[in-house]
């Protein structure tokens, strides 16, 4: 049949790659997923797409089944030709492609997304200058590890004139896999279409009644239409004898593959089994193993002039999936056992332990641990290299061979580690919930249990995971009593404390979430019986700990002066990004919003560095929120945009509903009501069922915060003053003190002075060891809104001067400037108030506020100058991305190391950077380093 015979009927599926392929060629990345039954043509259309798509260099892989379970297969295949571009990509991401390549050791623990962002870039380098196309068949048995690195790349395909084109059996688990790239069906061919493929493969043209026949039988498949016109004879073609009942269509299509392999010298169905069973379609290593079970030499010549294969110098390769799947099920357990040995033995001579273990476990009747312990090691490897997912599927069937229990119990907890690392939440509490049952009778460990309020904290119910964490934490003190039998007290109490400090600062941080005052206070208290740790960074958690708990008890004087100790011995370098959310968090408990925005600030610089982006999600909450309270609004959203996308990617829903309340606090200062109350409304969804109630509380402030810029001062007195009193999520410490200038604003403009004068009482108390200029200005502001007339000009006046030095409190400074232009104006002092109002009409409009910047210029024309709307920020021009490529490269990064720390490519960088130039109307980098530094007023 010819190449143009195979692709008959396939006019619109060709069209399809040829825009693909030009899109590529114009330096536009594309991904392009076909989709369809075996046998339906998509490997004849990768070929086409192949051939087509010169100049552009073109790389190949091909998933295989036996290949699917271990790590970085499928990428090892595809990159092989480009590995030599490695060393122009970013440190970290080098030296991870390098271990999950197999160029080198493994860096250790990585995390798997630092591999993805490796490829993406590798990719980049290797689309220079002509555009790169990477065609991969038979993706649904791609090893999950390179499925994953693809989908990523897939997912951030810029201007590096890329092309991912994937082909798929099309079932459920392949359409979830790709549901993020476009997706083409390979449908079975129209009757004419049909007829034309019978034609070209039959003996003799059918008849048009035979070939409607054959047609409607197959559904247009075209390998079942060729296998079907070869069976039938020319009278049976002709219409003058009747047609076989029934047609060996469908599963039939593997029967036939079936009968003819039957057929085949017994020595010649053993090399195939070996063949389909190594996976490589490695010619001598087949030949090894076939040999060790007494075949002959030429046993494959059968095959290959059956059509059922092709032996090529560089490897043997099934013409058909389905021949693969017909010779493995035509073949009994017992043989396919012994297969599986011989292949062990010959990987290990090669010295390739981990196919050696896998082969070694294929062909195990019953529990061994000598086989389980080697795949264990085979998983820590994939570990290393970032294939979490595979390696999590590893560990469970080296646990299903492990005989004894606790074993079983520690290797089930590394695979539900591994699977949640791996983006798989489902498979990773499967997998704790068999290693709780494995414990057996003496129950599950600490660390164990631990490990389910993790997952539940990340994406499930906040209380629950509170819950959780304290029980992990008594099994953990239990625990180390019973071993104190025969040890040294002090060595007993300073295992205990590094055992169950971890535990509590977990615990402390579901407390946070939920709002849950009572124990933080009990945390805090165990906290305190712990003794003192040597490490400084666990020295800093436990004073925050204890601090927090004192704090919430009532001891607001012990609280803060622990708070601010463990503030003052966080070092200017050195701390990893979670004890600076720690920080943050301290900073905020003392009423110093300003702190705890350059701690968050801080801990989102130290997360992209270190490249472990399965935390930055969690990061990304502090840093979003971090630029929220400095005024960048448009960086703000565009942070949890970013964090949003990432706690997608990693199944962190919790921290997806911090990202989406945030998003909808700065839509809300924007003005845009549709927006604030679609992703108010989401995190609610997420956040109401989990518990968490500081997710509730933000949600809930921006829905109030947006009647408060429109001016619905009675609604937004209600939904502000319902974060304090009642509902999922009242009450809870952060959210109240966050919103309390806005509802003491909002009480006072809804005429509730009794509860203006209440919420300023609870920021005095929250405050009163506070010492940041900020707090004190947010003070000052508040006490003007509930003072007498005579005293508020003051008041306010004091506010402006504490903030004139803080350059990030923009927003906070207009906000202040306009109630004292508001309160002149109503004394008919207009012209104090003009400045004052002018001032907080050209910051808001600078900052995007537009209800507050509409407003102010309402009180300016009351004030007799007729004010116009003030000219956005340029910053105001830039998309999400290009605001975080510039703000990285003004912080003198240069664009490889932007691009690592985005998860982009260099030349998707230098695209961007190539429109914001002009946007901003700057012609360097000094200059875009300037003009981002420069206070936003």
């Amino acid at each position: 049949m010819t190449a143009v015979d195979r692709l008959a009927g396939r006019e619109s599926e060709l069209a399809a790659i040829d825009d693909f392929l030009t899109g590529v060629r114009s330096g536009t990345g594309r991904a392009l997923a076909l989709r369809g039954e075996p046998g339906a043509g998509k490997t004849a259309l990768l070929l086409r797409a192949a051939e087509r798509a010169a100049p552009a260099r073109v790389l190949r892989a091909t998933g295989a089944e036996p290949e699917s379970q271990m790590a970085f297969a499928a990428l090892h295949q595809l990159l092989r030709p480009v590995s030599g571009l490695v060393d122009a990509l970013p440190e970290a991401q080098r030296e991870a492609v390098r271990g999950a390549l197999g160029l080198a050791a493994p860096p250790g623990g990585q995390d798997r997304f630092l591999v993805s962002a490796g490829v993406l870039s590798l990719l980049a380098e290797a689309a220079v200058p002509d555009g790169l196309v990477c065609v991969v068949d038979d993706f649904q048995w791609v090893d999950r590890a390179s499925a994953d690195a693809l989908l990523f790349a897939a997912r951030r395909l810029g201007a590096d004139g890329v092309g991912l084109l994937f082909a798929a059996r099309d079932t459920a688990e392949a359409r979830h896999a790709l549901k993020d790239v476009p997706g083409l069906t390979v449908a079975g061919l129209a009757a004419a279409d049909a007829a034309r493929v019978l034609a070209a493969r039959s003996a003799v043209p059918p008849v048009p009644d035979v070939a409607a026949l054959v047609a409607a039988a197959t559904g247009g498949n075209p390998l079942a239409l060729r296998e079907t016109a070869g069976l039938l004879t020319p009278e049976q073609l002709t219409g003058r004898a009747p047609l076989p009942d029934p047609l060996p269509v469908g599963d039939g299509i593997g029967a036939v593959y079936g009968e003819q392999i039957a057929r085949l010298p017994a020595d010649t169905r053993l090399v195939l089994l070996v063949a389909a069973l190594e996976g490589l379609g490695d010619l001598r290593l087949v030949l090894r193993a076939a040999a060790r079970l007494g075949a002959a030499a030429d046993a494959l010549e059968s095959a290959e002039a059956a059509g059922l294969l092709d032996v090529e110098p560089t490897g043997i390769r099934f013409r058909h999936p389905l021949i693969r799947s017909a010779v493995h099920t035509g073949a009994s357990a017992a043989v396919r056992r012994a297969v599986h040995r011989a292949l062990a033995a010959e990987s290990e001579e090669a010295g390739d332990t981990g196919r050696r273990a896998r082969h070694r476990a294929e062909a195990a009747l019953g529990p061994d641990e000598d086989i389980a312990a080697e795949l264990a090691a085979a998983a820590d490897l994939d570990r290393a290299r970032g294939g979490y997912a595979d390696a999590a599927r590893t560990l469970v069937r080296a646990a299903d061979l492990t005989p004894d229990r606790r074993t079983r119990s520690r290797r089930l907890k590394e695979a539900a580690v591994a699977a949640w690392l791996g983006g798989r939440p489902g498979q990773a509490r499967s997998s704790l919930a068999a290693a709780r049952e494995a414990a057996g009778d003496g129950g599950p460990s600490a660390d164990i249990t631990q490990l389910g309020g993790r997952f539940e904290l990340h994406s499930g119910d906040a209380a629950e995971a509170l819950r959780t964490f304290l029980t992990a934490a008594e099994q953990a003190a239990e625990q180390a009593a019973e071993q104190a039998a025969g040890q040294i007290a002090e060595q007993t109490a300073d295992q205990a404390a590094e055992a169950i400090l971890p535990i509590l600062a977990d615990a402390a941080e579901a407390a946070s979430y939920v709002g849950d005052t009572d124990a933080a206070v009990l945390i805090g208290r165990r906290a305190e019986a712990l003794p003192e740790p040597g490490d400084p960074a666990d020295a800093f958690l436990r004073d925050v700990l204890i601090g927090t708990g004192a704090l919430q008890g009532g001891d607001r004087r012990g609280g803060a002066g622990r708070l601010r100790r463990a503030l003052d011995a966080v070092p200017d370098d050195g701390f990893d990004a979670v004890h600076l959310l720690w920080a943050a968090a301290a900073a905020s408990l003392l009423g110093e919003g300003d702190a705890a925005a350059r701690f968050g600030a801080r801990a989102g610089r130290v997360a992209r560095v270190s490249g472990m982006v399965g935390t930055l999600p969690v990061v990304l909450e502090s840093t979003a929120t971090a630029e929220r309270m400095n005024s960048a609004f448009a960086l703000s959203a565009a942070l949890s945009e970013e964090g949003l996308a990432l706690a997608r990617e990693t199944g962190i829903a919790n921290s997806a509903a911090a990202h989406l309340a945030n998003l909808a606090v700065c839509a809300a200062v924007r003005g845009d009501e549709t927006d604030a109350r679609a992703y108010a409304h989401e995190a609610l969804a997420i956040a109401i069922p989990h518990r968490l109630g500081l997710r509730v509380g933000v949600a809930s402030y921006a829905l109030g915060l947006l009647d408060l810029g429109l001016g619905r001062f009675e609604q937004a007195h209600e939904r502000l003053t319902a974060l304090t009193t009642a509902g999922p999520g009242a009450g809870h410490p952060a959210a109240v003190w966050g919103s309390t200038a806005d509802r003491v604003e909002a009480a006072v403009g809804a005429g509730d002075l009794d509860a203006a004068r209440a919420a300023v009482g609870f920021l005095e108390r929250w405050s009163a060891n506070a010492t940041s200029p900020r707090s004190q200005a947010l003070l000052a502001r508040c006490r003007a809104l509930v003072a007498e007339d005579g005293a508020a000009p003051d008041l306010l006046r004091r506010s402006l001067d504490l903030l004139d030095t803080d350059s990030a409190a923009a927003y906070d400074r207009a906000r202040t400037a306009l109630l004292l232009g508001e309160r002149l104006r109503r004394e008919r002092r207009v012209g104090e108030a003009r400045p004052h109002l002018r001032h907080a009409a050209e910051a808001f409009g600078r900052l995007g506020a537009v209800p507050w910047e509409r407003r102010a210029l309402g009180e300016l024309r009351a004030a007799g100058e007729a004010g116009d709307r003030a000219e956005p920020a340029a910053l105001a021009t830039l998309t999400s991305q290009e605001l975080r490529i510039a703000r990285l490269v003004a912080e003198g990064l240069p664009n490889r190391d932007v691009a690592a720390r985005l998860f982009l490519s260099t030349r998707t960088v230098e695209y961007h950077l190539y429109k914001v130039y002009p946007k901003l109307g700057v012609t360097s980098r000094t200059e875009l380093a300037r003009l981002l530094t420069q206070p936003p007023t």
